[in-house]
């Protein structure tokens, strides 16, 4: 077990080096690798800002706001919907449908799981026959996950038209896809990550740029 995780355990049972092993892990796929914050790209306010502009943005582009909703990709994709369907409530006073794709075992911005996204547990309450959806995601890079979004919403059925809105686009895309929203566009290195961080599900707010690090060896 150990030396999957790229430990040089000595063969010797009873040997004393056993115990120090794996002091010094490397990172690898299987275990978390290691990041340090580079800067702080949106506070809370800027965040809640840059939601307000979006949702304007939606409603000057949508035709008939009878036929729209929202698709959130979880994680991060769904309280950016949530957020965006409530915002246009307020404005419009009307409800815009929200759903939820799950594309499990797999982060598009981190790729250390696996090279194709997984379709988990979907929750999309309403028709999305005729629907012009806008699916949503926090992150936009290699362009996978939607991919794996499209596929999994087209199961349901064929909406009359999909959009995309990424709250950040960092580039580095792989498949031919395009945010028609987009929240703020980062210029990244492939070291590293973008990170949002949400009230709902990370109790705090706020956009993080991390760079993956070089372990340290002894």
């Amino acid at each position: 077990m150990l030396e999957r995780f790229g430990c040089q355990v000595p063969a010797q049972k009873d040997d004393p080096r056993r115990a120090n092993a794996c002091v010094n892990l490397k990172p690898t796929p299987f275990n978390m690798a290691l990041t340090r914050e580079k800067a702080q790209l949106m506070s809370a306010s800027e965040i809640d800002r840059t939601l307000v502009r979006l949702a304007h943005e939606i409603l000057e582009k949508s035709a008939d706001l009878d036929k729209l909703a929202f698709v959130g990709i979880r994680r991060r994709g769904v309280p950016l919907a949530q957020r965006l369907a409530s915002k246009i409530e307020a404005l419009e006073h009307r409800k815009i449908p929200v759903g939820i794709l799950d594309i499990n075992l797999y982060r598009d911005d981190l790729t250390t799981v696996d090279i194709k996204p997984v379709v988990a547990a979907t929750e999309i309450p309403f028709s999305v026959k005729g629907k012009d959806i806008i699916l949503m995601d926090d992150v936009l890079y290699t362009g996978r996950t939607v991919r794996a979004a499209l596929d999994a919403l087209f199961d349901h059925g064929r909406p009359a038209r999909v959009q995309l809105l990424a709250f950040i686009d960092r580039g580095h895309r792989e498949l031919p896809i395009e945010a028609k929203f987009v929240g703020r566009t980062v210029q990244t290195t492939d070291e590293e990550i973008i990170e949002v961080k949400f009230q709902e599900i990370d109790q705090t707010e706020k956009v993080l740029l991390v760079e993956r690090t070089a372990a340290e060896t002894a």
